[in-house]
């Protein structure tokens, strides 16, 4: 006979929480200079690569269930060692693309200072209320990169899902889903290292932090 309660029988399950793995993409041949890379298709290095391969070796050894990538190919090489490790097949999707960084892209911070000073102090200070000219509104790539994540998250209830993307794009994303003013990004989150992994737990469209920043090799 069943001791089960009628109040037990209609208790709501417990919300099901998705594990998001987020990575930056490995070392491009622009890192050594600083310049901006948004939505150009820079490729990687020899040691960009070596970092993806360290990925495909970390995700191969650990539960991954799916692997989302943005459609820039920096990002796509980045995750397809993992992909060969798991045996997966990478979904790309174009909302985890990189800002555009408008007259900054392919240039460094320091090139545009020197011809643009007040400009550029003013985006160090706010770099989402002054962004680059012509480039996206930060808020805006928060929006569409934080609602992919939710998508994902949601498409993948109870598994853990390694996600390939992009430095500035991530940043903004982490500060959106954790209720941190977006034009703090650059100063809470300096940077995310090359395929270290940062880890989201997404419940319901919310997120927790559990690690950031960790190294696979």
């Amino acid at each position: 006979m069943s001791t089960t309660s009628t109040a037990d029988a209609l208790s709501p399950l417990p919300p099901v929480s998705t594990t998001l793995l987020l990575a930056r993409h490995g070392q491009t041949v622009w890192h050594a200079e600083n310049r901006y890379a948004g939505w150009s298709d820079v490729p990687l290095t020899d040691e960009g690569r070596a970092q993806a391969e360290a990925l495909g070796r970390w995700a191969g050894a650990h539960t991954v269930d799916a692997v989302w990538t943005s459609t820039l190919s920096r990002a796509a090489a980045t995750a397809e060692p993992a992909c060969r490790a798991l045996g997966l097949t990478a979904h790309r999707e174009p909302a985890l693309r990189e800002c555009d960084f408008g007259v900054v892209e392919g240039r460094t911070l320091a090139e545009f200072e020197a011809e643009n000073p007040a400009r550029a102090k003013a985006y160090q200070a706010d770099p989402v209320s002054y962004p680059f000219p012509e480039a996206e509104d930060p808020r805006t790539a928060a929006a569409r990169g934080a609602g992919v994540l939710r998508r994902i998250a949601a498409a993948h209830h109870g598994q853990r899902v390694l996600v390939v993307a992009h430095n500035t794009l991530l940043r903004l994303v982490l500060c959106s889903l954790l209720s941190i003013p977006l034009g703090e990004y650059r100063r809470v989150f300096p940077r995310l290292r090359n395929a270290a992994i940062t880890e989201l737990r997404m419940t319901d469209g919310t997120a927790a932090l559990l690690s950031l920043n960790v190294p696979c090799a």
